[in-house]
Protein backbone atom coordinates (compact mmCIF):
# COMPACT_ATOMS: atom_id res chain seq x y z
CA UNK A 1 0.00 0.00 0.00
CA UNK A 2 2.93 2.20 0.90
CA UNK A 3 4.49 2.23 -2.67
CA UNK A 4 1.13 2.47 -4.31
CA UNK A 5 0.83 5.78 -2.55
CA UNK A 6 4.20 6.85 -3.27
CA UNK A 7 3.69 6.16 -6.85
CA UNK A 8 0.53 7.94 -6.85
CA UNK A 9 2.00 10.88 -5.63
CA UNK A 10 4.80 11.08 -8.10
CA UNK A 11 2.32 10.60 -10.88
CA UNK A 12 0.55 13.65 -9.22
CA UNK A 13 3.26 15.69 -9.05
CA UNK A 14 3.68 15.72 -12.79
CA UNK A 15 0.92 17.33 -13.08
CA UNK A 16 -0.30 21.01 -11.78
CA UNK A 17 -2.37 21.55 -8.70
CA UNK A 18 -6.03 22.19 -9.68
CA UNK A 19 -6.80 25.55 -10.44
CA UNK A 20 -3.23 26.26 -12.71
CA UNK A 21 -4.16 23.79 -15.79
CA UNK A 22 -3.90 25.04 -19.17
CA UNK A 23 -5.00 23.43 -22.61
CA UNK A 24 -1.66 22.06 -23.27
CA UNK A 25 -1.44 20.01 -19.93
CA UNK A 26 -5.00 18.59 -20.92
CA UNK A 27 -3.66 17.77 -23.52
CA UNK A 28 -0.95 15.49 -22.47
CA UNK A 29 -2.92 13.71 -20.49
CA UNK A 30 -3.14 9.67 -21.81
CA UNK A 31 -5.59 8.85 -23.51
CA UNK A 32 -9.07 7.35 -21.91
CA UNK A 33 -12.58 6.81 -22.16
CA UNK A 34 -13.57 9.02 -19.26
CA UNK A 35 -14.93 11.94 -19.63
CA UNK A 36 -12.18 14.72 -18.79
CA UNK A 37 -13.01 18.50 -18.74
CA UNK A 38 -10.58 21.29 -18.83
CA UNK A 39 -12.66 24.25 -16.58
CA UNK A 40 -11.40 27.17 -15.09
CA UNK A 41 -8.12 25.97 -14.95
CA UNK A 42 -9.20 23.01 -13.33
CA UNK A 43 -10.03 19.13 -14.27
CA UNK A 44 -13.28 17.98 -14.20
CA UNK A 45 -13.58 13.90 -13.93
CA UNK A 46 -17.68 13.67 -13.47
CA UNK A 47 -18.77 10.50 -11.83
CA UNK A 48 -19.35 7.36 -14.10
CA UNK A 49 -22.71 6.83 -16.43
CA UNK A 50 -25.37 5.11 -14.99
CA UNK A 51 -27.71 2.35 -16.91
CA UNK A 52 -30.53 4.80 -17.38
CA UNK A 53 -28.12 7.34 -18.38
CA UNK A 54 -26.11 5.34 -20.95
CA UNK A 55 -29.74 3.67 -22.15
CA UNK A 56 -31.28 7.35 -22.77
CA UNK A 57 -28.36 8.69 -24.27
CA UNK A 58 -27.95 5.74 -26.66
CA UNK A 59 -31.28 5.86 -27.65
CA UNK A 60 -31.30 10.04 -28.67
CA UNK A 61 -28.23 9.39 -30.19
CA UNK A 62 -29.36 6.46 -32.55
CA UNK A 63 -32.25 8.81 -33.57
CA UNK A 64 -30.35 12.09 -33.82
CA UNK A 65 -27.48 10.47 -36.29
CA UNK A 66 -30.42 8.57 -38.32
CA UNK A 67 -32.09 12.04 -39.22
CA UNK A 68 -29.23 14.04 -39.52
CA UNK A 69 -27.33 11.46 -41.87
CA UNK A 70 -30.80 10.84 -44.27
CA UNK A 71 -30.97 14.40 -44.09
CA UNK A 72 -26.95 15.38 -44.91
CA UNK A 73 -27.03 17.89 -42.27
CA UNK A 74 -23.78 17.42 -40.56
CA UNK A 75 -22.29 15.49 -37.71
CA UNK A 76 -23.14 13.66 -35.06
CA UNK A 77 -20.90 13.17 -32.00
CA UNK A 78 -21.22 11.29 -28.44
CA UNK A 79 -19.07 11.61 -25.48
CA UNK A 80 -16.34 11.62 -24.94
CA UNK A 81 -14.97 13.93 -27.08
CA UNK A 82 -13.83 17.62 -26.05
CA UNK A 83 -15.62 20.43 -27.11
CA UNK A 84 -13.63 23.89 -27.02
CA UNK A 85 -16.16 26.42 -26.42
CA UNK A 86 -13.35 29.22 -26.00
CA UNK A 87 -9.60 28.78 -24.93
CA UNK A 88 -9.49 27.33 -21.47
CA UNK A 89 -12.77 25.58 -21.87
CA UNK A 90 -13.10 22.45 -22.66
CA UNK A 91 -16.43 20.72 -22.25
CA UNK A 92 -17.24 16.75 -23.32
CA UNK A 93 -21.47 17.05 -24.22
CA UNK A 94 -23.00 13.52 -24.05
CA UNK A 95 -24.09 14.60 -27.17
CA UNK A 96 -23.20 17.55 -29.59
CA UNK A 97 -24.65 17.71 -33.73
CA UNK A 98 -22.28 20.53 -35.83
CA UNK A 99 -24.30 21.16 -39.05
CA UNK A 100 -22.01 21.18 -42.29
CA UNK A 101 -22.10 25.01 -42.64
CA UNK A 102 -20.02 24.63 -39.68
CA UNK A 103 -17.65 21.28 -40.96
CA UNK A 104 -14.17 23.86 -40.17
CA UNK A 105 -15.05 23.24 -36.37
CA UNK A 106 -14.53 19.14 -36.90
CA UNK A 107 -11.09 18.72 -35.50
CA UNK A 108 -9.46 15.33 -34.78
CA UNK A 109 -8.39 15.72 -31.09
CA UNK A 110 -10.87 18.68 -30.29
CA UNK A 111 -14.05 19.95 -32.07
CA UNK A 112 -14.99 23.75 -32.25
CA UNK A 113 -18.57 25.01 -30.77
CA UNK A 114 -21.33 22.87 -31.46
CA UNK A 115 -24.81 24.30 -33.18
CA UNK A 116 -26.73 21.21 -30.55
CA UNK A 117 -25.75 19.87 -27.39
CA UNK A 118 -27.41 17.31 -25.31
CA UNK A 119 -26.61 16.97 -21.87
CA UNK A 120 -28.28 13.73 -20.17
CA UNK A 121 -28.31 14.50 -16.08
CA UNK A 122 -27.62 12.41 -13.10
CA UNK A 123 -27.98 13.59 -9.66
CA UNK A 124 -24.46 13.97 -9.20
CA UNK A 125 -24.11 16.09 -12.77
CA UNK A 126 -27.43 17.82 -12.40
CA UNK A 127 -26.14 21.76 -11.00
CA UNK A 128 -23.33 21.34 -13.48
CA UNK A 129 -25.73 20.66 -16.64
CA UNK A 130 -28.09 23.34 -15.46
CA UNK A 131 -26.47 25.94 -14.04
CA UNK A 132 -22.50 25.82 -15.40
CA UNK A 133 -22.80 24.45 -18.40
CA UNK A 134 -26.41 26.15 -18.75
CA UNK A 135 -24.43 29.51 -18.67
CA UNK A 136 -21.57 28.17 -20.56
CA UNK A 137 -23.20 27.21 -23.70
CA UNK A 138 -24.97 29.98 -24.30
CA UNK A 139 -21.74 32.25 -23.64
CA UNK A 140 -20.30 30.03 -26.47
CA UNK A 141 -23.44 30.48 -28.71
CA UNK A 142 -24.68 26.92 -28.73
CA UNK A 143 -27.83 27.57 -30.87
CA UNK A 144 -29.94 24.74 -29.05
CA UNK A 145 -29.64 22.84 -25.55
CA UNK A 146 -31.20 19.63 -24.91
CA UNK A 147 -31.26 18.28 -20.89
CA UNK A 148 -32.61 14.82 -20.77
CA UNK A 149 -33.54 13.53 -17.37
CA UNK A 150 -33.90 9.70 -16.79
CA UNK A 151 -35.22 9.82 -13.26
CA UNK A 152 -38.37 12.22 -13.73
CA UNK A 153 -38.59 10.94 -17.91
CA UNK A 154 -38.40 14.42 -18.99
CA UNK A 155 -36.95 15.99 -22.15
CA UNK A 156 -36.19 19.91 -21.90
CA UNK A 157 -35.63 22.10 -24.89
CA UNK A 158 -34.05 25.40 -25.01
CA UNK A 159 -33.35 27.61 -27.86
CA UNK A 160 -30.59 30.86 -27.71
CA UNK A 161 -32.20 33.74 -27.63
CA UNK A 162 -29.75 37.22 -27.79
CA UNK A 163 -27.90 35.56 -25.60
CA UNK A 164 -30.05 33.31 -23.20
CA UNK A 165 -31.46 30.30 -23.04
CA UNK A 166 -35.62 30.30 -23.37
CA UNK A 167 -37.23 27.24 -22.71
CA UNK A 168 -39.18 25.99 -26.27
CA UNK A 169 -40.42 22.45 -24.06
CA UNK A 170 -40.67 20.30 -21.49
CA UNK A 171 -41.95 17.24 -22.38
CA UNK A 172 -42.90 13.34 -21.05
CA UNK A 173 -44.49 10.63 -21.50
CA UNK A 174 -46.00 10.64 -24.95
CA UNK A 175 -45.32 14.51 -25.55
CA UNK A 176 -43.32 14.91 -28.86
CA UNK A 177 -39.99 16.77 -28.01
CA UNK A 178 -38.80 18.51 -31.46
CA UNK A 179 -35.63 20.68 -32.40
CA UNK A 180 -35.84 24.49 -33.89
CA UNK A 181 -32.39 23.51 -34.61
CA UNK A 182 -33.12 20.22 -36.53
CA UNK A 183 -36.78 21.26 -38.20
CA UNK A 184 -38.47 17.85 -38.80
CA UNK A 185 -36.33 16.13 -35.84
CA UNK A 186 -39.26 14.86 -33.05
CA UNK A 187 -39.55 12.07 -30.96
CA UNK A 188 -41.54 10.90 -27.76
CA UNK A 189 -40.61 11.91 -24.90
CA UNK A 190 -41.11 8.17 -23.46
CA UNK A 191 -38.99 6.30 -26.24
CA UNK A 192 -35.73 7.23 -24.43
CA UNK A 193 -36.39 5.76 -21.30
CA UNK A 194 -36.15 2.50 -19.60
CA UNK A 195 -40.09 1.49 -18.56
Amino acid sequence: MGIEKDLAIEVANLYPPQGEWKEEDYFSLPDTNRYVELSDGRIVMPPHPTFSHQEALKRLFLRLQAFVEKNNLGIVQIAPLPVRLWPGKIREPDIFFIGKEHSDRIGERVCGVPDLVVEVISSSTERTDRIEKFLEYAKAGIREYWLIDPEKKTVEVYSLRGGDYILVGKYSGSQVATSEMLPGFKLRASELFLA
